[in-house]
């Protein structure tokens, strides 16, 4: 077909990918991380109280207080050369590994909350020519908190648009073969690697306030169940694994038994050795390698405990991208 006369040049026809995090505060000071929060938990998906309830006490007491306590969490684990955080290097290798994987589509990244921005990829990936856009939210376990609020992000940059991409958003993966093959391997890797094999394994996810669940959020049911494939496939007898949740916000009930409860306890109950997986992130964050690798460690370590041992997320490593490629190319059937 002859084109008209004056008629753009339009890149059109190709596949993109666009992974999506959490997100990140693009500094570990006091400044960067109040806007992250702000940003965060301003979210009406995450916090589902009345703005006229909740807005005096996220810009009065929250907003003023936690970020500096953030601030010095992120300090811990923040990495250099570039200077960025765990969660930011690892979703950004997790793209260019599949890349390499997929030199056919088109791999992106972007953070729900921070930089680089859902919007801002979503308009890159159509300047590359992506008329087919599927989105893989990197949370296993759906929750609305979650997944549905990357959706949200998702179809307000679209709403905006006067060419939208056609769109697929990945289905909840927290049983996917892919994901459970990974996890066990991971998780089996690093037992090997230990000098004695623990007493307990804990599976610490994220919390998620008890009301949510109580609504119909599917996330606590994702979570047993991912937890569940991941023991059977290690072959552990459900007596010598405890799934928790941690990261509470608040003084309201969320879901039970609060990790940092269960690593206070453990000493107690005579159980000196354990190791704790986080099966609910793909990669290593401040939860993970602050929350859990430093002040839940530490807590039980005060409590009575000996040996605490913490396993990696999947991370960029082998096991992470192979399940990637795996889970994104089922999503792609019919389109390639």
């Amino acid at each position: 077909m002859t084109k008209p006369a004056q008629h753009p040049a339009v890149k059109h026809g190709r596949l993109g990918v666009l992974l999506v995090n959490l997100g990140t505060p693009d500094a570990p000071d006091t400044a960067s991380v109040r806007r992250y929060l702000r940003e965060f938990l301003m979210d009406r998906r995450v916090i589902e109280v009345s703005p006229l309830i909740w807005w005096p006490i996220l810009f009065g007491p929250l907003l003023t207080f936690r970020p500096k306590k953030s601030a010095a969490a992120y300090q811990k684990i923040w990495l250099d050369n570039p200077s960025e955080s765990p969660l930011r290097r690892y979703t950004r290798e997790q793209a260019e590994r599949l890349q390499q994987q997929r030199p056919e589509w088109v791999i992106d990244w972007a953070m729900r909350y921070g930089n680089p921005s859902v919007s801002s990829r979503i308009h890159a990936l159509m300047a590359e020519g992506c008329d087919r856009l599927l989105v893989l939210p990197l949370y296993p376990q759906y929750s609305a908190t979650t997944s549905a609020s990357v959706t949200d992000a998702v179809f307000a940059t679209l709403k905006k648009m006067r060419w939208q991409p056609t769109l697929r958003v990945a289905h909840p993966w927290h049983d996917h073969p892919a994901h459970i093959d990974a996890l066990v391997a991971q998780t089996r890797d690093q037992l090997a690697l230990l000098e004695q094999e623990p007493e307990v394994l804990v599976f610490s996810f994220h919390g998620l306030p008890q009301a949510y669940f109580d609504k119909g959020d599917p996330y606590y049911c994702h979570c047993q169940k991912t937890a569940r494939l991941l023991r059977e496939g290690l072959g552990w007898p459900a007596e010598r694994v405890r799934v928790t949740f941690q990261s509470r916000l608040g003084p309201t009930k969320w879901l039970q038994p609060y990790t940092a409860e269960v690593m206070k306890k453990l000493p107690a109950e005579g159980i000196k050795r354990i190791a704790v997986a986080t099966p609910g992130f793909v990669s290593d964050c401040v939860e993970t390698l602050e929350e859990i690798a430093i002040e839940a460690k530490a807590d039980f370590i005060e409590a009575g405990g000996e040996v605490c041992d913490v396993i990696p997320c999947l991370n960029a490593n082998d096991y992470s991208i192979e399940m990637l490629n795996k889970i994104v190319t089922q999503e792609m059937q019919g389109w390639c």
